[in-house]
């Protein structure tokens, strides 16, 4: 056990946040914790990090535990820069480096028995140094740095004139190298493009302690996590599998919930009659009796089912067979080019998925189809009878003075009230939410009613850039349910990847001033982008073996021959080092001092050799 949270309540004010709150952590756990946004996750973790105090229940954490949190807004020293501010976290081993070098003057000025006793010091002291990681933390570093998004030449930029982004990049990398018993990860994909992401989701497959993330990635969820904790209504229940998994047990769960609430009710409406026609009579002593079994009976939660109610959309028109269409495609502005070679067909009720790296072009390429940025060369063509509506974020079509219902009676007309609040609950709008003005709703509800107009709306062409921003989970689930009725046809620009999972058809890929397609759901795209890649990651001087159920890529007669040349090399290498290690730490009485010196110098040009071979190896 690394720590446990035993039946915990916390409330701020009036408002109860968590109650009878109880799960375990233990190592190497690999734990998602979801939840709507304000149901109390980043609270959870600021109990069991000491930040706040629970008001009722315990926390237990194992003596000497150590934390690493993601910090959102991170300072960092004038004096620091990105690559030293990394290498911060390895204190320990530059210590170690310094008490070594110590030693090593030391040698070259002591004699005798003394001289024995600084050689089984250093020989100590360096076995240490290559236990800890001394060999390959430099390595490392620059491998975190740059999975994360920082080129080499952003190494030696000044910490603390960073963007935020950068900034929280950095926090990151520092967490992560620095390796702490458990990682508590609150939403540690903000600020990282798809690339950085896919890099974070490899790093925590490998990662041998425990994590829990908070993160509205279900994708990332999907790929890391084998347990899931959910937080609603202030409880805690807790899932195993990834997010997957869990959406089908919370479903199951939902449903039995449901049973019981309805059996219950039934239960307490009809005890709450005999009561009533019974408290005054004969059978006063029985009514009683069963109005205190009603003060004392824990209620079971309702479920609110948000798929509940019913909503005819009206018929769109319906669009040509074929769509869009685009012929060498180049989009961009003057002077900056940004992406060519778009070549695509998108047929009536398909969902383009887009996605890429930040500053690829995927929004530019909206535009241009849009009609608001003129394309650099080639052309596209929209097909026959398309109606069109766009999402772009600023949400410029609500009008701030509304009511909810309001603004959505504009775009329906002759739909009666009660209609509309149906409508409106599979947007996540009931009750007392409707009569809300736009001006008083949150960036993430703004959204969902913008998007509720866009859906309804008769168009057979949805444009969406961006449409799961600023959108919790809950949120992103009902606009998945709500666009898996739409019958038209979808081109969606986001970094959601569940989401465009979820709704994609084909995928278009911007990246490198490219963008290629995709037929397939964005799992399809990932598996074959992986395939390709296939990385080859060096931890503790080892090689990963690839599978022997994969088939391997086909290579020249030639480009074959070099890559055994280098497999070759690098078990002679991997077999000098491990020599190495074993010298030092069993020396001869009779070595010079000098003797350690020159092995601690061949282990580092041994450790730089293989970085290296393992790149070449990769690319071939």
């Amino acid at each position: 056990m690394l720590f446990r949270l035993d039946n915990v309540d916390k409330t701020y004010g009036a408002h109860e946040v968590l109650r009878g709150v109880t799960f375990q952590i233990n190592p190497a756990d690999r734990v998602g914790l979801v939840g709507r946004n304000g149901a109390g996750k980043t609270t959870i973790f600021r109990l069991v990090t000491g930040r706040e105090e629970p008001d009722h229940g315990e926390i237990v954490l194992l003596r000497g535990l150590r934390f690493g949190v993601l910090e959102q807004q991170p300072i960092f020293e004038k004096s620091s820069i990105v690559r030293a501010e990394a290498l911060s976290v390895f204190a320990g081993l530059h210590s170690i480096e310094e008490e070594m070098s110590r030693l090593e003057h030391l040698m070259g000025e002591t004699t005798g028995a003394a001289l024995d006793e600084v050689m089984h010091s250093y020989s100590d002291l360096r076995h240490d140094y290559e236990h800890k990681g001394g060999f390959t933390y430099q390595s490392r570093t620059d491998a975190v740095l740059a999975g994360l998004g920082f080129r080499p030449e952003e190494f030696d930029s000044p910490s603390h004139q960073l963007s935020g982004g950068q900034k929280a990049r950095l926090a990151l990398a520092k967490l992560l190298l620095a390796e702490p018993d458990v990682l508590l990860l609150d939403e540690p994909t903000n600020h990282l493009d798809v690339n950085a992401v896919e890099w974070l989701e490899d790093f925590l497959l490998d990662y041998k302690k425990a994590f829990v993330i908070i993160s509205h990635d279900r994708f990332l969820l999907d790929h890391t996590a084998t347990r899931i904790i959910d937080i609603e209504n202030g409880r805690a229940a807790l899932y195993s599998g990834n997010y997957t998994a869990y959406v089908r047990q919370r479903e199951e769960r939902r449903a039995l919930q449901m049973r019981e609430y309805e059996q219950q009710q039934e239960m307490i409406a009809k005890t709450e009659e005999f009561i009533r026609r019974n408290i005054a009579g004969q059978k006063t002593k029985q009514a009683k009796s069963r109005r205190n079994m009603l003060e004392r009976l824990e209620r079971v939660d309702r479920v609110t089912d948000l798929r509940a109610g019913s909503f005819k959309m009206e018929a769109m028109a319906r669009a040509g067979d074929n769509v869009l269409s685009a012929s060498d495609l180049v989009v961009g502005y003057d002077g900056a080019e940004l992406a060519r070679g778009i070549n695509l067909l998108v047929r009536r009720g398909e969902r383009l998925g887009i996605t890429g790296p930040n500053g690829t072009g995927k929004t530019t390429f909206l535009k241009t189809i849009n009609g608001a940025v003129r394309p650099l060369e080639g052309e596209f063509i929209w097909g026959a009878n398309i109606q069109i509506e766009y999402f772009d974020q600023e949400l410029a079509s609500l009008n701030t003075a509304s009511t909810v219902i309001e603004e959505m009676a504009l775009a329906a007309p002759r739909v009666g009230e009660g209609e509309l609040r149906n409508y409106l609950a599979r947007f996540l709008f009931t009750g007392e939410t409707i009569l809300k003005t736009v001006s008083a709703l949150s960036g993430g509800e703004k959204s969902r009613l913008a998007l509720a107009k866009l859906i309804y709306s008769r168009a057979n062409v949805l444009i969406l850039d961006e449409p799961t921003n600023h959108l919790d989970i809950p949120s992103r689930e009902a606009l998945e349910q709500a666009l898996s009725e739409y019958q038209g046809t979808i081109i969606a620009v986001s970094h959601d990847r569940y989401f465009l999972d979820k709704i994609a058809t084909e995928i278009l890929h911007f990246e490198a001033g490219e963008a290629t397609y995709h037929q397939g759901s964005y799992s399809d795209f990932y598996a074959t982008r992986h395939a390709r890649q296939q990385p080859v990651k060096a931890k503790e001087s080892k090689r990963k073996e690839a599978s022997r159920d994969e088939k391997p890529p086909l290579r020249s007669a030639r480009k074959q021959r070099q890559v055994v040349e280098i497999e070759q090399e690098i078990h002679s290498l991997e077999a000098e080092l491990k020599e190495l290690s074993e010298m030092l730490a069993s020396p001869p009485a009779d070595w010079p001092a000098d003797r350690y010196t020159e092995i601690g110098r061949r282990q580092q040009e041994i450790s730089a050799k293989l970085e290296a071979l393992y790149e070449e190896w990769a690319s071939g």
